[in-house]
């Protein structure tokens, strides 16, 4: 039976509101708006059945699951782990930033710039926080997996159509970013590209395969909707608020679409209305789509709510081309193609697809394209980009620090939107090679806080 983790980061904090490193001492404690942000993530999750839940047993993190798990009305109660302690971040906790900024210039650089690097001392032996939060975090996950995603004899397995058992992991920022980093098994040095904000919502879905080995899908990262938030606030640097198109007919049957030009059904048009209703109060300057219709009519359905603002479509964009598969249900891709279609499900990227592309092309031309938009933007623009399932999975890999092999580690529903940030530019300077995923696949606005569109045929 597959597992489902609902990561959430602690609401507001007294230290949060100072801005003031809270590390893992205990000191800090949740303010009356972070009481509030987590009732409300409690109510967003009603209707899940959590199995069981976890805390860290810092204060911050406990008060946030006890309030949640109260607004939740499962009567449940959450377990305190120290796997879930903050990074320790010892003579600085306590400290406001201005002040660590002006006391210890150059370790402040590196953290803000390569935290992984940083390296302080502790008990008179230096130690790194990032590398050290990162094994913690994976032997946490290991023993999570061991009580909730255990080795059983496949023949003996509940089947996944039973649905994901839900568990609940209530944490703090450090932590939880290096659990994600476990969970996708990248390294320390990705620290900085993923945000989760107080109280803010990400849900992986892992099950286990045939051979053992864990399968891992970042359903959402950062969602704060329930928040009362669409999305993250934007920093100093550019925004892309990339969108998957909505639903068409051919995504409802489970057929492969590829670069045959099917438009959106009605279902379809309400989620991209949807999506600019999410998107309403948010700037945006510039739009830029696929040159298919599916694609072009999402965004042209966002931007009306936004007159004025030009869309530009961009054959790089285009989704993958499926050759001999395009139109073809998934039943008849097996008859055809049994094999082809097995390494397409285990090892996506070692596939040609007949008459059709492979998923390397994929990337070197969507990236391009994206990479093109980045760098015309300036610091305060806003683009929206509307794409394909395939495109949007390989434009997140790279940007994860993930290879095309591991398309399937990404979710993207129909009318769901994701958010990268970019870091200001320096002056005459290129677009910094650490975007932000600041938030992946939300889909609040299509009905929940868990995703739920079709799957299609992907």
């Amino acid at each position: 039976m597959p597992l489902r983790l609902l990561l959430v980061r602690h609401g507001l904090s007294s230290f949060n509101t100072e801005h003031r490193v809270q590390g893992r001492d205990d000191l800090s404690t949740l303010t009356s708006e972070g009481v509030r942000q987590a009732t409300a993530t409690g109510e967003a999750l009603r209707g899940l059945d959590i199995a069981a839940a976890y805390t860290s047993p810092l204060s911050r993190a406990s008060a946030t699951a006890a309030a949640l798990l109260e607004a939740h009305g499962g009567g449940q109660r959450a377990e305190a782990d120290s796997g879930l302690l903050e990074v320790d971040l010892g003579p600085w906790s306590g400290l406001l930033s201005r002040e660590i900024r002006d006391r210890f210039p150059a370790d402040y650089a590196l953290w803000r710039q390569a935290p992984h690097t940083l390296e302080l001392t502790r008990h008179g032996q230096p130690y790194r926080p990032v590398p050290e939060l990162r094994d913690q975090a994976a032997d946490f996950l290991e023993r999570l997996l061991e009580r909730h995603l255990p080795v059983t004899d496949p023949a003996a397995e509940t089947s996944s159509a039973d649905g994901p058992v839900s568990v609940l992991v209530v944490a703090h920022n450090a932590i939880l970013r290096c659990l994600l980093l476990a969970a996708l098994g990248l390294p320390a040095s990705d620290f900085q590209r993923l945000r989760v904000d107080n109280a803010s919502l990400s849900v992986l879905n892992l099950r286990r395969r045939p051979d053992h080995t864990v399968e891992v899908q970042i359903e959402s990262l950062n969602g704060t909707a329930h928040l009362g938030v669409p999305v993250p606030p934007k920093g100093e640097g550019p925004r892309l608020l990339l969108v998957r198109h909505g639903e068409t007919d051919w995504n409802r049957q489970g057929r492969f679409q590829g670069q045959i030009d099917i438009p959106l059904n009605g279902h379809g048009q309400e989620q991209a209305a949807a999506a600019g209703r999410f998107l309403a109060e948010l700037p945006i300057q510039r739009a830029y789509s696929s040159a298919m219709a599916r694609p072009r009519q999402t965004a042209e359905a966002i931007l009306a709510l936004h007159p004025g603002v030009p869309l530009t479509s961009l054959q790089g964009l285009v989704e993958i081309g499926h050759g001999q598969w395009e139109g073809r249900l998934e039943a008849e891709i097996e008859a055809g193609w049994p094999q082809l279609l097995a390494d397409w499900k285990r090892a996506p990227h070692t596939v040609q697809m007949p008459d059709g592309e492979n998923l390397q092309q994929v990337w070197d031309r969507s990236l391009d394209t994206w990479e093109r938009i980045a760098r015309c933007l300036s610091d305060d623009e806003t683009a929206l980009v509307v794409a394909h399932d395939a495109v949007n999975k390989t434009l997140l890999c790279a940007l994860l620090g993930l290879s095309p092999a591991d398309i399937w580690m990404i979710k993207q529903g129909n009318g769901g939107v994701t958010v990268i940030d970019y870091p200001a530019r320096q002056v005459s300077g290129p677009v910094s090679a650490w975007p932000v995923v600041s938030s992946l696949n939300l889909t609040s606005h299509l009905g929940g806080v868990i995703d739920r569109t079709a799957a299609g045929a992907l």
